[in-house]
């Protein structure tokens, strides 16, 4: 399709593609999807905004996540309950809903003004993963959450 204007049934022309646009094959695509046994997603956004009560949602389960350190082992919930409910995470950890385990959660922990410690913290990890040569370790998705009202 390169170098051609697609017209919808609107009418209207859209602009050709440029010619370097990527097409992955969707036989390709399928094999690389089905080598990734977890999706990892890094939600970002304010302390305290809802995301675990999104991600619960999204989820489709009322149950909290179980949580691993970045080794995979399991961590008592109880001992970090209070640091999650003030918005505290290590981004290294990984939430896992029972009822989805196809999906890998990190939390960036609250970005507040001046928080630049954390935003480091967050930086580096989504650099490191972005290098990582295995693909069931790299974040796939970062889903930033605005509060739009406060």
């Amino acid at each position: 399709m390169t170098g051609t204007s697609v017209a919808p049934a609107s009418g209207e022309n859209f602009p050709a593609e440029p010619e370097n646009t990527f097409r992955m094959d969707p036989g390709k695509a399928k094999q690389l999807i089905d080598g990734i046994p977890r999706f990892r997603v890094l939600v970002m956004g304010r302390a305290n905004a809802g995301k675990t009560t999104i991600l619960q949602r999204v989820c489709n389960t009322t149950e909290d996540p179980e949580v691993f350190d970045g080794n995979g082992n399991k961590i008592d919930a109880a001992t970090i309950q209070g640091s999650i409910t003030r918005g505290h995470h290590n981004i290294e950890d990984e939430f896992v809903f029972q009822s989805n385990p196809g999906f890998v959660f990190h939390d960036s922990s609250g970005f507040e003004a001046g928080s630049v410690e954390e935003f480091e913290k967050m930086r580096q990890f989504v650099v490191e993963r972005a290098a990582t040569k295995i693909l069931e370790k790299r974040v796939h998705v970062i889903w930033y959450g605005l509060t739009l009202f406060s």
